[in-house]
């Protein structure tokens, strides 16, 4: 005998459309257990430790695949197309680097009042810029523009940080973590429906 079938309540659509702002939402905490480890690390005096890799673990394969990943997820459908290549040279970087952190030590060095990391990765400069490429290109192409603002601030902590580390004058990337952090707490707590406007189906009605 033919059943119509139910529709899922709304609030199960619900989560389902708020569960794709987890990546984004999720940074602050990836920041913050950046910021722990780095703390681990200047605590043991630098070094090879297990610290020194979980930090070159986050900072190097793990964001270049997160954020681009995340910005995919929460883009408007329109906007999808532009943002596939910066997810493919993240994952294409990531596995670079996670190959180099697999089967290379990670050495830290304290320096002044910074922290200087060592990896042996091949062709570093042409790494380092698909790392930047898959970071922070797909939030400047964000069609949010509070995402535009959060790769403006992170592309700006990316210059000052490089100008301060060589200079050995402060580390000065958890400052740029904690206004990121912010950014993404207005971010979410925008006063919005359950569902994005740009999303292609509207939550069913319990009859």
């Amino acid at each position: 005998m033919w059943r119509p079938r139910s529709s899922p309540p709304p609030e199960s659509c619900a989560w389902r459309a708020r569960a794709r702002y987890l990546p984004i939402a999720a940074l602050p905490l990836l920041l913050g257990a950046h910021q722990l480890v780095v703390a681990a690390v200047w605590s043991a005096g630098g070094g090879c430790s297990a610290a020194a890799t979980a930090r070159a673990v986050i900072a190097l394969p793990l964001l270049p695949v997160w954020v681009p990943a995340g910005v995919l997820l929460v883009a408007a459908p329109g906007g999808r197309r532009r943002l596939w290549g910066q997810v493919a040279v993240g994952l294409a970087t990531a596995a670079v680097l996670a190959y180099c952190l697999a089967t290379r030590p990670v050495t830290a060095e304290i320096r002044g009042r910074t922290i200087g990391y060592g990896v042996n990765v091949p062709w570093m400069p042409l790494v380092l810029t698909g790392c930047l490429f898959a970071t922070l290109g797909p939030l400047l192409l964000a069609g949010d523009r509070w995402l535009r603002a959060l790769g403006a601030v992170l592309a700006a902590g990316a210059l000052a940080c490089s100008a301060l580390w060589r200079l050995e004058f402060a580390s000065t990337w958890c400052a740029f973590a904690a206004v990121a952090s912010v950014l993404v707490l207005a971010w979410v707590r925008r006063p919005e429906t359950a569902l994005r406007p740009h999303d292609d189906r509207k939550l069913p009605r319990r009859m």
